[in-house]
C-alpha cells in the first residue's frame, strides 16, 4: 500500500507526533532533552518554521508548527535524522530510533488550532491518574517537557518557540493574554473535552 500524500502549502499549521520504535524510551536523561531543543531549535531556523507548542514524553512527542515555506517534510526529515543520529552515537547504538516516519495532521487554524494547542500541553497530565491530576497541573506551569510556562511567564520562554500566534487569539501579549489561556487549557482537563484529534482520524485532516 502506498503511503498517503503530504498536504504541504506555504503557512499551513500542523500537529506532528513521532513515537519511539517499539514504544521505547527517546529521552533517557535530561541531557537528551537539551540535545532534541538544541537540534529542534536549528532545525526550526534551517527552515524558517514556527514552533507554537511541543510537549515531550518518554517514548514520543508532540510538535505544534505553521510552515511559511510549505516545507514541513524537509523540516521533519532534518530534525528526525538529526536526533535520531545524536541518540545512536551518544548510546552507541544503530538503527531506528522512531516507529515509523512522523505522523501529521493539516489543521484547520480558524477552527482548531487553539483546540489542538490545548491538546499538547496537557498531554502530560492526561497520563496521569485521576488522584494526581492536580500534582500533574502544578508541574505544567513550570516544567519545561512542554512549551505551557512560556505562555504564562516570560522567564520560562524559549527562543525557538513562537508564542505570538496563539497569544493573539486572546489579545496578544501580556498578563491577561497569559491568564486567559491558561484558563483556556484549565477549562481542557477540568471539562474533559475529547481529544481534536479525533476529527483528523482517515482524512488526516483536522476541520474542514
Amino acid at each position: 500500500m502506498s503511503r498517503p500524500l503530504r498536504i504541504q502549502y506555504p503557512d499551513a499549521y500542523y500537529h506532528v507526533t513521532c513515537r519511539g520504535n517499539e514504544r521505547k524510551t527517546i529521552f533517557r536523561t535530561p541531557e537528551d532533552r537539551k540535545d532534541f531543543f538544541r537540534l529542534l531549535a536549528r532545525s526550526v531556523d534551517i527552515f524558517d518554521i514556527r514552533l507554537l507548542a511541543y510537549a515531550l514524553m518518554p517514548n514520543h512527542f508532540h510538535l505544534l508548527v505553521c510552515t511559511p515555506k510549505g516545507n514541513l517534510s524537509e523540516f521533519m526529515r532534518h530534525f528526525n535524522i538529526s536526533y535520531t543520529g545524536s541518540f545512536n552515537r551518544k548510546y552507541h547504538r544503530s538503527g531506528h530510533l522512531y516507529q515509523g516516519r512522523y505522523k501529521a495532521f493539516l489543521i484547520d487554524e480558524n477552527n482548531y488550532l487553539l483546540e489542538v494547542s490545548r491538546y499538547i500541553h496537557l498531554n502530560p497530565v492526561r497520563m496521569k491518574s485521576k488522584n494526581s491530576l492536580q500534582d500533574g497541573w502544578q508541574d505544567l506551569m513550570t516544567n519545561d517537557s512542554t512549551s505551557f510556562p512560556g505562555y504564562l511567564q516570560q522567564k520560562h520562554r524559549k527562543p525557538f518557540v513562537y508564542y505570538k500566534t496563539l497569544l493573539d487569539y486572546f489579545g496578544g501579549e501580556g498578563l491577561k493574554a497569559s491568564h486567559d489561556y491558561r484558563k483556556f487549557v484549565a477549562e481542557g482537563l477540568e471539562k474533559d473535552i475529547p481529544s481534536p484529534l479525533e476529527k483528523g482520524k482517515g482524512s488526516g485532516i483536522i476541520g474542514e
